[in-house]
Parts: C-alpha cells; sequence; structure tokens
C-alpha cells in the first residue's frame, strides 16, 4: 500500500481505514504524514486561529485504590503524602483561578474509598454558589466508582453530578482503549467498555466531554489505532466529544518505569490522529508533556489548540516532568507557529483573539 496514495486520498476527505492507519503509523514519511495532517487541519480551523484555555486542575485527593503501575501521584490511605484537600482549600484555589481569568476547573483525583458522592455533590453545590465558572470534572473511572459506591446506575450519578453543578466531563482514565494493555497497566481501573459507557450515558444527557489517549506504556500501534477506532465510534454515534488530547506517559518515579516515547513518535501518532479523527472539530497538542517547543511543532502536526496555561498540574509533575507557561508565553508560542492565538472556552468559543503586539 503506497503511503503517497493513502494520504491523497485522506486529503481528499476519504475516511481512513484501520489498516490504512497502521500504514501511515509505520512507513509514512514524517513530514509527508505532518503536512497532510495540517491541510485536514486547516481546512477544518480555515480562519488559521489556534486557541488556548484557563484553567486550573485541581487534584481533591491522591489516594486511590487502582494504584496503576504508570501513575507516580497516587498514595495509599496510610501514607504520610496521602491528602484530602477541605472545601475551603478547594474554594481558596477556585478564587485564585477566577482572579487569573480562569474559565474553567478540573476537579479530578484518585479512587478514595472514603469519598462518596455527597462530598462531590456539596463541593459542587457550594462553588456554584460563590463563583461563576465552569466544572469540568470527574472522569469516567470516577464517576463509575461513585455509581457503583451509592447502587445506582451510571445515568442517575450523572444526573446527580449535574444538579449539583457539573457541566462537562473529561476524558481521564482511557490511556488505552484496549482491555489487554488495562490489564497490563492497571488491572483495577474500569474496562474499556465501562470507560465507553459512562462517555456515551454522558452525551445522551447532553454533557459534553473530551477524550483522551495515553501512549508509551506497554501498548503497539494496532493497540493505538483500536483505540482511536473506539472513540470514532463512538463520536459517530453521539457527536459528543468535543475534542481528543494525545499525551505520553511520564515514567519517573512510577512503578511500570521504562523509557519517554520520543517528541518525534508523539508527532506522528498526533497526525495520524488528526487523520484519522475525521469526525472530531479539535485535536490538542500536549506541550505540558512535550514542552513549549515542541507543543509549538504540535501546530504543525494537525493540532489546532494546545490545550491549558494549567495554573495548577500535579499529576504529570509527580512523574517528574514541569513544564510551565504564561499566557504571555502562549500566545508567543502560538504566533511565531504562524498562528493567530485566541484564548477559548470549554467548548471552543471564542472568548479573545490576540492580535499582533497584544499580548494581554
Amino acid at each position: 500500500m503506497k503511503t503517497k496514495k493513502v494520504l491523497t486520498e485522506v486529503i481528499r476527505e476519504k475516511r481512513l481505514s484501520p489498516e490504512e492507519a497502521l500504514v501511515l503509523f509505520k512507513e509514512a514519511d514524517l513530514l509527508e504524514l505532518a503536512k497532510a495532517a495540517d491541510t485536514v487541519c486547516r481546512r477544518k480551523h480555515p480562519e488559521e486561529i489556534a486557541t488556548f484555555l484557563i484553567d486550573r486542575n485541581i487534584n481533591y485527593t491522591n489516594i486511590c485504590q487502582n494504584q496503576c503501575s504508570f501513575c507516580a501521584f497516587y498514595r495509599t490511605k496510610d501514607h504520610p503524602e496521602a491528602y484530602v484537600l477541605s472545601q475551603e482549600d478547594i474554594e481558596k484555589k477556585v478564587a485564585e483561578t477566577c482572579e487569573l481569568s480562569g474559565t474553567q476547573v478540573m476537579l479530578q483525583g484518585g479512587i478514595n474509598p472514603d469519598l462518596k458522592i455527597d462530598y462531590y455533590t456539596d463541593m459542587f453545590k457550594k462553588i456554584k454558589k460563590k463563583f461563576r465558572i465552569r466544572i469540568h470534572s470527574l472522569s469516567p473511572p470516577e464517576v463509575a466508582y461513585l455509581a457503583e459506591s451509592s447502587d445506582m446506575s451510571i445515568e442517575d450519578t450523572l444526573k446527580e453530578l449535574v444538579k449539583a453543578g457539573l457541566d462537562s466531563l473529561p476524558g481521564g482514565g482511557a490511556e488505552i482503549l484496549v482491555d489487554s494493555v488495562r490489564q497490563r497497566i492497571s488491572p483495577k481501573k474500569i474496562s474499556s467498555s465501562k470507560w465507553l459507557e459512562v462517555m456515551e450515558k454522558a452525551h445522551k444527557l447532553g454533557l459534553k466531554t473530551t477524550a483522551t489517549m495515553m501512549i508509551g506504556t506497554v501498548e503497539t500501534i494496532e493497540n493505538r489505532i483500536r483505540h482511536l477506532q473506539n472513540i470514532r465510534d463512538l463520536q459517530e454515534r453521539t457527536g459528543g466529544f468535543m475534542s481528543f488530547i494525545p499525551w505520553t506517559f511520564q515514567p519517573g518515579n512510577t512503578a511500570l518505569g521504562g523509557k519517554a516515547v520520543s517528541s518525534i513518535e508523539y508527532l506522528r501518532t498526533l497526525a495520524v490522529s488528526r487523520l484519522f479523527l475525521d469526525n472530531f472539530q479539535n485535536i490538542q497538542g500536549s506541550w505540558v508533556t512535550q514542552g513549549k517547543d515542541i507543543g509549538q511543532v504540535c501546530l504543525s502536526f494537525g493540532a489546532n489548540d494546545l490545550g491549558s496555561v494549567m495554573i495548577e498540574e500535579n499529576v504529570v509533575r509527580a512523574a517528574g516532568v514541569s513544564h510551565r507557561i504564561t499566557v504571555n508565553e502562549m500566545v508567543e508560542v502560538i504566533r511565531n507557529a504562524g498562528k493567530i492565538p485566541a484564548q477559548r472556552d470549554t467548548e471552543f468559543k471564542i472568548l479573545k483573539v490576540y492580535s499582533n503586539g497584544d499580548n494581554k
């Protein structure tokens, strides 16, 4: 199978098959792959704008019973570094986010068996009462755990959370949506079908979500394509995914260990994702795991968004990787990639376009 022919056809809007995606992953010239992904991205975003978000990740607890081998963040309940944030601490972080022009908080934590659904509904209600901010929070593993521990259906659990103030769901806990991989790296975590079920239930209730993929543990290229197929199929049924966010496993301080995949492999994965996920409008590049320079390159490999400036981030940092960026730096990164920088909200509504010389 000729890679140039496949790339020409996908540029002409032919849907990639898994077999064709595999060929591109393994054989396509990197720059030809980038050019095709950039062409498709420009067709979806002809205005040449690249976006970012101002938000904060608030990790309300690091106690987690899943104890995934790829995670450096979790602690057992009796560990001296284990914690659960108080409502006061959470509200202080939300207040700081608002003061820094943040539009969203992402509350995520470990699967802590001491925290029941009331902890979350009370938290959300109090945040919404005091602050005008979007609650984009709780990954599918957290939702599935709350449903099980409350003896409720996933649908009813989501309804209770929405009633309390939940606005949308992040795509955490996906890793690779292939159970043979999940059994090796996170055997206590929910199955791929359960992750997809939570997302489908959320979409049917009108909750928008994001989708993610973590590469670089034990998965094969075929596994990555299966993951992409799973989320493309769900998007076909529901249209509920706002964006796709691939990122790389960071082996530092983890039980799994190993070596991080190269930036070249990340960019190749990003480009193939843009080409394969033809029903996704937005693809996000991960400057958080790749750094600002590769983040900028992502905008030529199919990404139209660089995610958040992240006022706070703890999970990747726990693995020993700590890239930081300011709004001004983000604007310059996007501008130097030849794009027009713009701040967005969670659902990709443009809040501010930064013209030349405008960094504020």
